[in-house]
């Protein structure tokens, strides 16, 4: 029967490599918004400081629940976060013509980040509880592209296209290892090609589309381009070996916007250079891979699902938000994932690997 972990066992089977690579993480993320947020905005540092404590606690939380019972509840978690989803669209707060969150007080909830777990885990049961096929079909792929629509829609109503796009590559990604027919793969390609125009057209708010105008070319709207230019300019001047640890001089002449939140990578690509870059990656890297190990390892198809769903978010997200920060993409508000400032994200991310330690915990359990 699934039951809860005790401590004890927690302990002795506890994957302290999985700990170490997230603390690593978060360790550096600390230290780079220390440098961002010291002269000014302390508070924030304190904050991130008891959302990194409370996470760490909702880690081990989720960790000693046998994740069979998270699988047997798999689509009741799913309506929970639909549920939010629709009632932020109705009650959320408004932050610069967005309404993603709940005002809780001290604390600002963001539905749309809890989803990127919820999504992952109802795919994961979805494919946990249908047969093991050779190749799944269009017809068997159904449920998944609406357990993945449904989200992706709504999150980009709040208006939120960056949440929105990681729920879509997490889903896709998940569809993709669950033995897809290369013919199926190739028309939802085609599909999705044809979508282009009219999502375009119909779907993009207005400053949505000149972000990615600008991306393409900057002269078209200097305003919209700034941003981006300025997160360039940072981390090409960081070099090879960079600044030097609070010797950032884009975030003493605040020349650079919501560098705790969007933008933390121009930060420390500032203050380290190439070479703290390639250290943030590494890091990233070695969490990835054994996401990745643990769910080759996983007993059932519901762990090797969960565990591709985290390491694809924990991917998507470090490589969207690089990219927009290095200039490869427009600018979409994506986190960088244990290093940006911000609860929710935060939060969610923990929640993640702790379901990873989960299935980590148990991979030998039965």
């Amino acid at each position: 029967m699934p039951r809860v972990v005790s401590w004890r066992k927690l302990r002795f089977r506890f994957d302290w490599t999985l700990t170490i690579a997230a603390a690593v993480c978060l360790s550096l993320g600390l230290l780079n918004l220390w440098s961002a947020v010291r002269e000014r905005q302390f508070n924030l540092f304190a904050q991130q400081l008891s959302w990194i404590a409370g996470g760490a606690l909702l880690f081990l939380a989720v960790a000693s629940f046998d994740y069979r019972i998270i699988s047997r509840i798999g689509y009741v978690l799913y309506a929970i976060g639909i549920v939010l989803l629709v009632s932020v669209l109705v009650h959320g707060k408004v932050v610069s013509g967005s309404r993603r969150w709940f005002d809780l007080g001290a604390f600002h909830l963001q539905p749309s980040e809890l989803m990127k777990v919820l999504t992952i885990i109802a795919l994961a049961k979805y494919i946990h509880d249908t047969p093991s096929l050779d190749g799944r079909t269009l017809r068997h792929i159904l449920v998944p592209l609406f357990l993945a629509g449904l989200p992706v829609l709504l999150v980009a109503a709040q208006p939120d296209l960056g949440t929105a796009l990681i729920i879509g590559l997490i889903s896709a990604t998940v569809v993709i290892i669950a033995r897809l027919r290369g013919k199926t793969l190739a028309g939802i390609v085609v599909a999705g090609a044809l979508a282009i125009a009219p999502l375009w057209e119909y779907a993009l708010h207005d400053y949505q589309r000149n972000r990615v105008l600008a991306f393409i070319n900057p002269a078209l709207d200097p305003a919209t381009a700034w941003q981006p230019r300025q997160a360039m300019n940072a981390v090409g001047s960081g070099r090879f070996i960079g600044k030097g640890f609070l010797q950032g001089t884009q975030i003493r002449l605040r020349s650079l916007p919501a560098l705790w939140t969007d933008f933390p990578f121009a930060v420390w690509a500032e203050e380290w250079g190439f070479i703290g870059c390639v250290a943030v990656l590494i890091a990233y890297g070695l969490l990835v891979l054994w996401v990745l190990k643990i769910g080759r390892e996983a007993r059932d198809r519901f762990g090797i699902t969960v565990c591709v769903g985290v390491a694809s978010m924990i991917f998507w997200q470090v490589a969207v938000n690089i990219g927009m920060v290095t200039g490869v993409l427009p600018v979409v508000g994506v986190t960088l994932p244990l290093i940006s400032y911000g609860g929710s994200s935060a939060l969610t991310v923990m929640l993640a690997l702790g379901l990873v330690m989960n299935v980590s915990v148990r991979r030998f359990a039965y």
